[in-house]
């Protein structure tokens, strides 16, 4: 079993900065992909982006430019810097580790941004 932790979500201006954080524990493979989803009221959950064990990454286009994920593979933890956050950035945020066992997800941390 694998469980995820995230943190550092909040309620933040528009234009602010958050960091959230997600570290996996349990059975972890080393060919892993860690990721961020998102989901807006009343919206289907997207992706957000996604980091490969070898570093490479994936990001809506919604969030290129503002985004940055990034991970420590000795500590299994994945981060998404937030910068210039939008209103429509509002959503619970969760992450996810995809690896050869299946996708394990958090249980999500909510990310409110006001105009």
């Amino acid at each position: 079993q694998v469980q995820l932790v995230e943190s550092g979500g909040g309620l933040v201006q528009a234009g602010g900065s958050l960091r959230l954080s997600c570290e996996a524990s349990g059975s972890i493979f080393s060919d892993n992909t860690m990721g961020w989803h998102r989901q807006g009221p009343g919206l289907a959950r997207e992706l957000v982006a996604r980091i490969t064990s070898g570093g490479v990454t994936n990001y809506a286009d919604s969030v290129k430019g503002r985004f940055t994920i990034s991970r420590d593979g000795a500590k299994n933890t994945v981060f998404l810097q937030m910068n210039t956050l939008k209103p429509e950035d509002t959503a619970v945020y969760y992450c996810s580790i995809a690896q050869p066992s299946g996708i394990s997800w958090g249980q999500g941390t909510q990310v409110t941004v006001s105009s």
